[in-house]
C-alpha cells in the first residue's frame, strides 16, 4: 500500500522530444556496424592467427613426427641389436653354466675320491713312517749312527707337518721328544775317526822296527897330503876294524829277534788290531776301542823304533783316539714306534 501511494505522489517524467526520438536509432545502427565491422576484423585476424597457428603446429608435428620417426628406427634397431646381444649372453650363460655343472659334478667326483683316498693315505704314510723308525732305530743300536737316527725322525715329523691331521699330534710330540734326546747325545766325529784310524793303517808298512836302528857312521878324517904311506895303511886298517865292532847304551829292553816272515806278520796284525779298533768305533763299543789301540800302542812301543818320527807321531795319534769318549748311552726311539702303532691300532677298529 504504501508503495503504490509513493508512485502516485511521484511527478510524472518529461517526455522526449521527436528530435532525440528520431537520431538515436541511427546512431545505434551505426555503431551496432562499427561494432560488427570491428568484430570481422577481430574475427578475420584471430581467424588467420588461428590459420598461422595451425600451419606452424602442423609443421612442428611434421617435424617431430619425422624426428620420432628416426628415434622410433633407430629404437628399433638398438633393440634388435639388445634382443642379439641378450640371445648370444643366455647362450653363453647356458654354457656356462652346463660347465658349472660339469665342475661341479667334477669337484663332487674328487671330494668322493678324496674321502676314500685320504685313509689309505694316511695308513700309507704311517706305514712309511714306522719304516723309518725301525731303520733309524737299528742304525742307532747297531751302528750308533745318532746323526742318521735324527735325520730319520726330522724326515717323519716333516711328513707329519705336510699332512696335517690333529690325530697326528701325540706321534709329533713322540718324535719331538725322542729328536730331544738324540740332540743331548755328546757328538761323536766318527767318520774323521775313522779316517784317522786309515792313516795309521797306511802308515804300518812304512814304520821302521827296532832291530833296523843305525847309528850314523862317523865321516873318515881326509889324510894330510904329504902324509907317509905306511901310515895311510894303518889308517885305513883301523877304520876296517872299528866297522866291524859298534857299542851302543840301550835305553829299554833289547828286541826280540825277528825273521822276515816274522816281521811281515807284525805289522799285518798291527793293522787287523787297528781295523778291529775301527769296527769298534762303528758300534760304539768303548771297552774293545780302547783296549785294541792299547794294544796296537803296546806293540808299537816294543816292536818299533820309537826314536823314529813316523813311530812318534802314530803313538800320538794312537794317544789322541784312544782318549775318545763314547760312554754315553744311546737313547732308543721306542715312544715314537709305539705312538706309530697305537695311531695305525686306532685305524683298524673302525674297520672291524
Amino acid at each position: 500500500m504504501n508503495g503504490q501511494q509513493d508512485d502516485a505522489n511521484a511527478p510524472a517524467s518529461p517526455t522526449p522530444s521527436p528530435a532525440a526520438s528520431g537520431g538515436a536509432p541511427g546512431r545505434r545502427t551505426l555503431w551496432a556496424i562499427a561494432a560488427f565491422a570491428l568484430l570481422a576484423v577481430a574475427i578475420a585476424a584471430v581467424w588467420l592467427d588461428e590459420r598461422s597457428a595451425q600451419r606452424r603446429l602442423r609443421l612442428e608435428v611434421a617435424e617431430r613426427l619425422t624426428e620420432l620417426e628416426a628415434v622410433d628406427k633407430a629404437t628399433h634397431t638398438a633393440v634388435k641389436d639388445a634382443q642379439d646381444n641378450v640371445r648370444d649372453v643366455q647362450a653363453k650363460v647356458a654354457l656356462l653354466e652346463s660347465r658349472l655343472a660339469e665342475s661341479q659334478t667334477q669337484q663332487a667326483a674328487l671330494e668322493a675320491l678324496y674321502r676314500e683316498l685320504a685313509p689309505a693315505r694316511d695308513e700309507w704314510a704311517l706305514t712309511e713312517i714306522e719304516q723309518v723308525l725301525l731303520l733309524a732305530n737299528q742304525q742307532l743300536q747297531i751302528a750308533g749312527n745318532v746323526s742318521g737316527a735324527l735325520a730319520a725322525l726330522q724326515l717323519a715329523d716333516t711328513k707329519l707337518q705336510r699332512l696335517d691331521r690333529p690325530q697326528f699330534v701325540p706321534l709329533r710330540r713322540a718324535l719331538a721328544r725322542d729328536m730331544d734326546r738324540l740332540k743331548a747325545v755328546p757328538y761323536v766325529d766318527v767318520a774323521g775317526l775313522s779316517l784317522r784310524l786309515d792313516q795309521a793303517i797306511a802308515a804300518v808298512d812304512g814304520l821302521p822296527l827296532a832291530l833296523e836302528e843305525r847309528l850314523p857312521a862317523p865321516a873318515p878324517p881326509s889324510p894330510p897330503p904329504d902324509e907317509a904311506p905306511w901310515r895311510r895303511f894303518l889308517r885305513e886298517i883301523w877304520q876296517e876294524l872299528r866297522q866291524l865292532v859298534r857299542i851302543e847304551n840301550l835305553d829299554r829292553p833289547e828286541a826280540p829277534l825277528l825273521t822276515p816272515q816274522e816281521q811281515y806278520f807284525l805289522r799285518e796284525n798291527l793293522k787287523l788290531r787297528l781295523l778291529a779298533a775301527r769296527f769298534d768305533l762303528l758300534f760304539r763299543d768303548q771297552p774293545n776301542f780302547r783296549a785294541d789301540v792299547g794294544a796296537a800302542e803296546a806293540w808299537l812301543k816294543k816292536y818299533f823304533d820309537t826314536r823314529a818320527k813316523p813311530v812318534q807321531s802314530l803313538l800320538t795319534l794312537l794317544g789322541q783316539i784312544k782318549a775318545t769318549d763314547m760312554a754315553a748311552e744311546l737313547p732308543g726311539l721306542a715312544g715314537s714306534l709305539d705312538a706309530v702303532r697305537v695311531l695305525q691300532l686306532a685305524r683298524d677298529k673302525p674297520l672291524r
